[in-house]
C-alpha cells in the first residue's frame, strides 16, 4: 500500500513539473520580442568639464568633448569634426558669460583679451565703462549687484527764484536703465550675499551718456535707482528728463551756465 502511494505521488509530481515547464514556454513564446532601440546619429560638441565663471580665464582642463544629438548640434556649437584644435585655441580667453558644467561652449560668450585688462575684454564694442562714486545711501544700500540694471538720478541745488527762503533741491533722472559692470572692482557678486556695499560702481554707457554722466557729476550728487530684473529689455539710455531737453547748470567759479542734455 506505501509503495502504491509513493508510485501516485511521483507520477504527480512529475505531471506537474512537466505542465509548469509547458505553460512557461508557452507564455515565452507569447511575449512580444523588445523593439531595436534606435540609435540616433551624434557628433562631438565642445562642452564645459566644470564650471567656468564670468571673466576666467578658460584652461584647457576646463574643456573635453561630448557626443550630441547630431539634428541639434547648432552651427553656433564648435565640433570636433571641422574644429579638432578647438580646445588649444580657446584656452586663454576670457568668459564674458558664466558656464555650468555640461554647457556647450559658445564663442559668442567668449573674448579674446590678447593681454588687454579684463574690464576692456568684456565691455561690447562701442560702449565704455565710467566709475562714479557711491555709498549706501547713493547706491541703493549696497542691494545694487554687478549686472543689474539702475536709473541715474541726478540732484542739484538752487537757490531760491524769490531770493528769500531755503534753497530748492531739484532732482531728474538723467539716464535710465543702465548696466552696472562691478561695484569697486568686483565684475561679479559673492556667492551667498545678495548685497556689496562699494565705493564706486562702473557703468556701461555709450559715448554720449559717458559725457552726459561726467557733465551732472561736476555740478551736483548723483544716486543709483534698482530697477527691477525684468526692466532688462526696456529701452535703455535716454531719461524723460532728456528726451524734453532739460538743461543742466553747470556753476564755474560762482557763474551759472546752462547745458542742454545730450539727446
Amino acid at each position: 500500500m506505501n509503495i502504491a502511494r509513493v508510485v501516485v505521488l511521483t507520477i504527480a509530481l512529475s505531471a506537474g513539473g512537466v505542465a509548469a515547464y509547458l505553460a512557461r514556454g508557452t507564455e515565452e513564446q507569447s511575449r512580444p520580442a523588445a523593439e531595436p532601440v534606435a540609435h540616433l546619429p551624434t557628433v562631438e560638441i565642445l562642452v564645459a568639464k566644470s564650471d567656468i565663471g564670468l571673466g576666467e580665464p578658460v584652461k584647457p582642463e576646463n574643456l573635453q568633448w561630448q557626443a550630441w544629438p547630431a539634428a541639434t548640434a547648432g552651427s553656433n556649437l564648435i565640433n570636433r569634426a571641422s574644429q579638432a584644435e578647438a580646445i588649444k585655441e580657446i584656452a586663454g580667453s576670457i568668459a564674458r558669460s558664466p558656464f555650468f558644467a555640461g554647457e556647450p561652449i559658445r564663442e559668442q560668450k567668449l573674448v579674446r583679451a590678447n593681454g588687454s585688462g579684463f574690464m576692456a575684454a568684456i565691455l561690447p564694442t562701442g560702449l565704455r565703462a565710467l566709475s562714479t562714486e557711491i555709498s549706501p545711501e547713493t547706491g541703493a544700500g549696497g542691494f545694487i549687484l554687478p549686472n543689474d540694471r539702475v536709473d541715474v538720478i541726478f540732484s542739484r541745488r538752487e537757490k531760491n527764484p524769490d531770493g528769500n527762503g531755503p534753497d530748492v533741491v531739484q532732482s531728474d533722472i538723467i539716464l535710465a536703465n543702465i548696466r552696472v559692470l562691478a561695484i569697486d572692482q568686483a565684475p561679479k557678486e559673492k556667492e551667498g550675499s545678495n548685497s556689496l556695499v562699494g565705493r564706486t560702481a562702473t557703468l556701461e554707457l555709450k559715448p554720449e551718456q559717458a559725457e552726459t554722466l561726467v557733465r551732472a557729476r561736476q555740478s551736483g550728487t548723483l544716486s543709483l535707482a534698482l530697477r527691477s530684473i525684468t526692466d532688462v529689455n526696456a529701452a535703455e539710455g535716454r531719461s524723460e528728463a532728456q528726451k524734453r531737453n532739460e538743461s543742466v547748470n553747470v556753476v564755474r567759479y560762482g557763474v551759472a551756465n546752462q547745458t542742454t542734455a545730450q539727446k
